[in-house]
């Protein structure tokens, strides 16, 4: 029988220098009750020291939960990371050159687990290319302290790859619903799966030890084995957590049975819907965004302006032409947001996260719709660092080098920007104090470079203005109705984008209270 500890007990498992793959995506199936008991311990008997911390997306609330209960000076030497913007005191830590820390593509990370189970070196794969993760650039690390290579060009059949070298882990924690005295795992109230097989093979496969957090332990042989998502030959104990609060479905959810695909209601959950309708910038750069959806797409929509191209599908009828995906393994019904986000309402089905970025990485996702925040005169996007704010790439790079079609949403400028829509004509009340379309950006996690030779259509969307990627650089081609060329357009730019000798304006719909959208359906 496999043991069953406290969490307590379970803290007792990590030892000096492991190296601890840490399960979860933002507050979705994360072992809350164990990372918060490893913090205590530490707290207490400053043990354990000198951690490794391998994470494949953002766990955390940006406050004090998930990853945060571990970032303490001192129990971490290093972090291996996809997303960081949750966890902001390991990022202080980083910034201070406390600990050593990469910041490497989620679906990278997952398929590291995968590999490093199967006894591989490592991962060989074109996702990274031209981007900070690339060695002749940044090669993933966060700081100055950081010096060990983890990523390394390498050519294979005259063509250019990187090659990721293999995780170290030696602990995995993870986190399911139910376990049996065998130690299967199953995972009918996690509204995820992750890469929580391949962590616990790669931890086992390396000598080292599995614990998974459940809600509850039931009799050997009780279990439906085609519902098991971790088998007991990979576990080594298990976790029953008492406190509901550290076994929420997501940190903003208890438990949404529609999230796992139980329909309760036929109502809307979203509680935005006068946000959403209302003609601020977001949904404006929303609908304009919407009108590159084309009927029968798969789809991945980001969090931020992207976000809200579903609500603009909803409200025209046309969601359900569709199918939405989510990078951490839900495909179907509808992606949430906040800290729900990674959950999907009334999902067609989930899969593990190492066999979506299977898909991703493969060309499987049509139209891409994710966010912009700085961008440059090559049409490089960076959304992963701004000065010492680290937030990471997470799947960004993955789904942007990959997807058919890439569109990046968002406004023109930040920190403050006021806009009204009158008459169908967009004025700039107060214009952002900061500029997004920059020089240089500060770290590529886009590389138009990468898409250009792909031959990959990118389109970059604002409020305002419309861009293409073209091998002379941005190319403007639309302007919205109102907006003033050099005032509004030119004049808020580092650099001066190449004008289309058709520049049109805007569709005028887009800035009416009545707006509706078309979609582009295949008449053959």
């Amino acid at each position: 029988m496999v043991a069953k500890l406290t969490p307590d007990q379970a803290a007792n498992w990590i030892n000096d220098g492991d190296a601890v793959l840490l399960g979860g995506f933002i507050g979705s199936v994360v072992p809350e009750a164990i990372e918060r008991a490893i913090g205590e311990r530490f707290s207490q008997t400053q043990t354990p020291r000198d951690l490794t911390l391998i994470f494949a997306a953002g766990q955390g609330d940006g406050k004090g939960r998930a990853i945060n209960h571990l970032a303490h000076q001192g129990i971490v030497k290093c972090a291996i990371g996809g997303h960081w913007g949750l966890v902001p005191k390991l990022q202080q830590l980083a910034n201070d050159n406390l600990i050593q820390g990469y910041n490497l593509p989620q679906g990278i990370i997952s398929h590291l687990l995968r590999d490093t189970a199967a006894g591989k070196l490592g991962t060989l794969s074109k996702v990274g290319l031209g981007t900070f993760v690339d060695p002749r650039i940044e090669g993933g690390k966060i700081n100055a302290v950081t010096d060990k290579e983890w990523v390394e060009v390498v050519e294979l059949l005259g063509e250019e790859h990187l090659f990721y070298h293999k995780l170290p882990v030696t602990v995995a924690v993870l986190r399911g619903t139910t376990a049996d005295q065998d130690g299967n795992i199953t995972m009918e109230d996690e509204c995820l799966t992750v890469e929580s097989l391949a962590a616990a093979q790669a931890a086992k496969n390396n000598g080292g030890r599995v614990i998974v957090q459940v809600k509850q332990v039931v009799e050997s042989g009780t279990l439906d084995p085609h519902a098991v998502k971790i088998p007991g030959i990979f576990v080594d104990a298990v976790v029953e957590c008492e406190d509901i609060q550290e076994h929420m479905q997501t940190f903003a959810t208890v438990m949404n049975p529609e999230f796992v695909g139980i329909a309760v209601s036929d109502a809307v959950t979203k509680a935005t819907t006068q946000e959403r309708t209302s003609l601020n910038a977001k949904t404006l750069i929303a609908r304009r965004a919407a009108m590159e959806l084309e009927a029968g797409s798969i789809l991945n929509l980001g969090i931020g302006a992207p976000e809200y191209i579903a609500e603009v599908a909803r409200e025209a009828g046309v969601l359900d032409e569709f199918i939405l995906t989510v990078e951490p393994g839900a495909i179907g019904g509808t992606p949430q947001s906040g800290l729900d986000f990674g959950a999907s309402r009334l999902p067609q089905a989930i899969i593990c996260q190492d066999q979506m970025f299977d898909f991703y990485d493969g060309g499987g996702v049509d139209q891409a719709f994710l966010g912009l925040a700085q961008c440059d005169v090559e049409g490089d996007i960076n959304v992963s660092r701004f000065g010492s704010k680290i937030a990471g790439c997470g799947g960004f790079i993955n789904i942007t080098q990959n997807a058919k079609q890439v569109v990046f949403c968002g406004t023109f400028t930040a920190q403050g920007l006021q806009l009204e829509v009158q008459n169908g004509q967009l004025e700039i009340v107060t214009e952002g104090k900061q500029q997004k379309f920059i020089s240089h950006v500060e770290q590529i996690t886009f590389s138009a470079k990468q898409a250009l030779n792909k031959g990959t259509p990118v389109l970059y969307v604002t409020e305002r203005a419309v861009f293409r990627l073209t091998k002379q650089g941005l190319e403007l081609i639309e302007i919205a109705p109102g907006i003033d060329l050099h005032k509004d357009v030119l004049d808020q730019m580092a650099f001066a984008p190449v004008i289309s000798s058709s520049l049109k304006v805007m569709d005028n719909a887009i800035y009416q209270s009545n707006f509706e959208l078309t979609i582009n359906r295949d008449t053959d």
